[in-house]
């Protein structure tokens, strides 16, 4: 049994998982959000108020490129900007009560979906996708938090 990795293994993981996301949010009935969007709306969602440093980090892009995500985010009311208390010259990024509602709604309706594909996988192929699940998140956790 091999005890390391290859190249061709660990691309053919980060295939699936994308055509599995990708497969999951296209076929999800209110898909409005693009994925950054989406990942910012659950690091608030899961994590509280956060300075665009952090969401930066946690959503593995630029602070440009967050900056530009809460921007559209904001513009929606998905979120909104207000006074960091521990820095008055920063600001911290706050989930609305309507992103809130959004980020459960998409979040539901993809878990609906994935229930319905785990639901046709064998009862054994099932446990193990069961078993995999922390592995997966301790996986997707950026770098610096581990």
């Amino acid at each position: 049994m091999p005890t390391t990795v290859t190249n061709h293994e660990a691309l053919q993981l980060v295939v699936a998982v994308h055509r599995l996301v990708r497969s999951l949010r296209q076929a999800a009935p209110a898909r409005r959000l693009q994925p950054t969007q989406l990942l910012v709306l659950s690091e608030l969602s899961a994590h509280g108020p956060m300075r665009i440093g952090e969401i930066a980090v946690r959503a593995l892009c630029s602070q440009p490129t967050a900056t530009t995500v809460v921007t559209s985010l904001e513009s929606t009311g998905l979120v909104r900007r207000e006074p960091d208390a521990a820095d008055g010259r920063a600001t911290i990024v706050v989930l609305t009560e309507v992103g809130r509602d959004t980020i459960a709604s998409l979040a539901h309706g993809e878990a609906e979906l994935m229930s319905e594909r785990m639901a046709e996988l064998s009862p054994e192929d099932r446990e193990h996708l069961r078993s995999a699940m922390p592995i997966l998140r301790h996986l997707a956790e950026p770098q610096e938090n581990k």
